[in-house]
């Protein structure tokens, strides 16, 4: 059964990799890098800023840097883990597949760094900010997902890849939201 979800696995990734063009590698390779996003992620930190007001804002981002640390020290240990080569590092798959990212990465590929990490900051700061900006959340959400489609896209990963780090990101996002609202409720004084 296992092998049977990964031949599926693999048949989605060459379906959905090959769909991608060279009109669109340029934009794809902008949108799956981190730092491409750093002016994004200010705008994110001024709106919860200005949301929680200063006292709270500290802790916020004490938070955030624990679920980032979080999502990625879990990652590795389940790609060190599991060990499932990236699709890039599939001789067999290198001749029928897009190789859109110079240099693959690490051999290692389940699940997906990006797609955990956006997926818990799109949950998390979503969850925070919903009684304020209303729409905010489904529009993280489909940055996140965006993000995680990149990485098929330029052929890192499998779409089970993607669709467990997007699970684990929304469940830590999940997790670490509840976790700020205690710490909140706990150490800081309301006036």
């Amino acid at each position: 059964m296992l092998d049977q979800l990964l031949t599926y696995d693999k048949e989605l990734f060459l379906f959905l990799n090959n769909l991608g063009t060279e009109q669109w590698d340029g934009f794809w390779m902008f949108y799956t890098h981190k730092f491409n996003w750093i002016p994004f992620y200010a705008l994110l930190l001024f709106l919860l800023y200005k949301h929680l007001g200063k006292q709270r804002i500290l802790m916020l981002i004490l938070v955030v840097v624990a679920l980032i640390t979080f999502t990625d020290q879990i990652t590795n240990l389940f790609k060190y883990g599991f060990e499932r080569y990236r699709p890039c590092h599939q001789e067999d798959l290198q001749s029928i597949m897009r190789i859109v990212k110079e240099g693959c990465g690490g051999r290692f590929g389940f699940f997906s760094g990006h797609a955990s990490n956006s997926m818990a900051v799109a949950v998390f700061v979503g969850l925070i900010l919903r009684n304020t900006y209303k729409n905010l959340i489904f529009l993280l959400l489909v940055w996140a997902a965006a993000m995680a489609y990149s990485r098929i896209y330029i052929g890192v990963h499998y779409p089970l890849d993607v669709v467990c780090g997007m699970a684990f990101g929304a469940l830590s996002g999940f997790v670490f939201f509840k976790l700020n609202n205690y710490l909140s409720q706990r150490f800081i004084k309301t006036s």
